[in-house]
């Protein structure tokens, strides 16, 4: 078989070393973004925040009766079988008006923290990985939104429209949250930006929108998803709030108008739990739920909190309890620990010649003879 030099260049040019591991593809680099979701807390947080997004999708079917629908023989009820989380002062279900209130919840807080996230990462790597005066005015944009206060906007905008919109609650509350996460992920592209897969990828001739998009975002994956967290807490507290307080219309159920509606009622002082209990406890298992997240995701980008995770998740399945001061050691293991730990013997004395020494092999007795 003949080997021509045009083959023999083709053939060392599109051979690959030895043992060189694949290159994995963008799907296993997302997926690998994603571990952060892998470990207890995580799981924990987006089971019980699945379980709000399901009563907020199927609200309709749920719920025991219309959110408005009036019984009058039962007003200010408590919890029984025909009102499971009992009655308002005009007879409305409660149990109804929590389910349809959650809706306005997740629609606010998802959409919200979808805008501010577009933004933040457009604006934010953008910034971080070009430089000179591109970089300075993109910067500088970041910082006249940090200074920008949220709420006192939200209420002049509100105050504008007789019945706001929730879209439109969540468009100013992405638009006024975007910043602190740009911030964030502006610093973090600037050190990826002189990676060396970053730097081949430039020398390649690669255009700006796939380096960021192939090559950086899946390794800002992290911390775009504590910026989503951070930023739907954010807002649904703040929609909560201006409920409570009367800037979103009352005709709008969400769970911050039922409580308005408790206070503004007299539920508090007459204590009839039933009424504000409920959204005040929802309110607060979603809390936890994304914090649970976020303490998940920081778990695994800070490596000293990721490294403790897995030695404590080790020693609970080896049956060790981590709480204790000295590590106790299995029988079957100590054996082996004590094997490691004690001093080695003295080696033993050569043992002595059988039979009378002969003079040749003592020349000093010989001498002294």
């Amino acid at each position: 078989m003949t080997v021509t030099a045009d083959d023999s260049t083709l053939a060392v040019r599109t051979a690959k070393p030895l043992g060189a591991a694949p290159e994995p593809s963008f799907w296993n680099r997302v997926t690998g973004a994603f571990a952060m979701f892998r470990n207890g807390k995580s799981i924990a947080g987006l089971v019980i925040l699945g379980f709000f997004v399901l009563i907020a999708i199927f609200a309709d079917v749920i719920a025991p009766y219309p959110p408005t629908q009036v019984d009058h023989s039962a007003r200010f009820q408590p919890p029984s079988a025909a009102h499971w989380l009992g009655t308002t002062h005009i007879g409305e279900d409660v149990l109804s008006q929590v389910i349809h209130g959650t809706r306005g919840i997740i629609v606010v807080g998802f959409l919200a923290a979808i805008i501010a996230t577009v933004i933040a990462i457009t604006i934010g790597v953008i910034a971080g990985y070009v430089t000179g005066w591109r970089s300075e005015s993109l910067s500088a944009l970041t910082n006249v939104f940090l200074v920008i206060p949220g709420l006192p906007l939200i209420i002049i905008v509100a105050s504008m429209f007789e019945d706001p919109p929730l879209w439109l609650v969540a468009a100013v509350l992405g638009i006024t949250g975007w910043a602190w996460g740009g911030r964030v992920l502006r610093a973090q592209t600037m050190s990826l930006r002189n990676r060396d897969f970053i730097q081949a990828a430039r020398a390649n001739g690669e255009p700006l929108r796939r380096i960021i998009t192939i090559e950086m975002l899946p390794n800002l994956m992290a911390l775009i998803a504590a910026s989503f967290v951070g930023t739907v807490t954010a807002a649904i507290l703040t929609l909560t709030t201006l409920s409570y307080i009367g800037v979103i219309p009352v005709t709008t159920y969400n769970w911050g108008t039922i409580l308005n509606w408790a206070s503004a009622q007299g539920a508090f002082r007459q204590n009839q739990w039933w009424w504000y209990l409920p959204p005040g406890l929802c309110i607060a298992f979603i809390g936890v739920a994304l914090a649970l997240i976020n303490f998940g995701i920081d778990e695994y980008v800070n490596p000293r909190l990721r490294s403790a995770g897995e030695r404590a998740r080790a020693m609970k399945k080896r049956g060790l309890d981590v709480n204790d001061s000295v590590t106790a050691v299995r029988p079957d293991l100590a054996s082996v620990v004590r094997g490691a730990t004690d001093p080695a013997p003295d080696p033993a004395p050569d043992p002595a010649p059988a039979g009378p020494r002969r003079a040749s092999e003592d020349p000093l007795k010989d001498d002294v003879r």
